[in-house]
């Protein structure tokens, strides 16, 4: 008696797989062996970067924040201890947010900030 293939769970593994190597180039995307390998190094590669492109927004903010506090003649460290002792609690993202869109607002938590350097360290603005 011939052996029975599983032709439907076959088919459809394979159907699975070119969907999701769908436009990528030449044999990768339609020749099977060629496909999972592919798939397996853009999955790497995507958890990977998920990582690096947090790191890189942070980066990008923190650089944002310090050229808006440097324009009112504070630096990105003393700004942030100012917003440490001033107790405010906004992240970086809002902060570069709010350096960009809203420049009014920005300057009232650099002055609150300058504020609160001040009375730590005793000297009067």
């Amino acid at each position: 008696m011939v052996r029975a293939r599983s032709k439907a769970p076959t088919s459809r593994r394979k159907k699975r797989l070119r969907r999701l190597t769908k436009g990528f180039r030449a044999g990768r995307h339609n020749l099977y062996r060629q496909a999972i390998v592919t798939l397996i190094r853009a999955r790497v590669f995507a958890y990977r970067d998920r990582r690096t492109k947090k790191r890189q927004f942070r980066r990008l903010w923190i650089i944002r924040i310090n050229a808006a506090c440097r324009m009112r003649g504070l630096r990105y460290s003393e700004f942030l201890h100012g917003l440490q002792l001033a107790n405010v609690a906004l992240d970086r993202k809002s902060l570069s947010e709010l350096a960009i869109h809203d420049p009014a607002a920005f300057d009232q938590i650099v002055a609150l900030a300058r504020h609160h350097l001040s009375s730590a360290h005793g000297v009067k603005t």
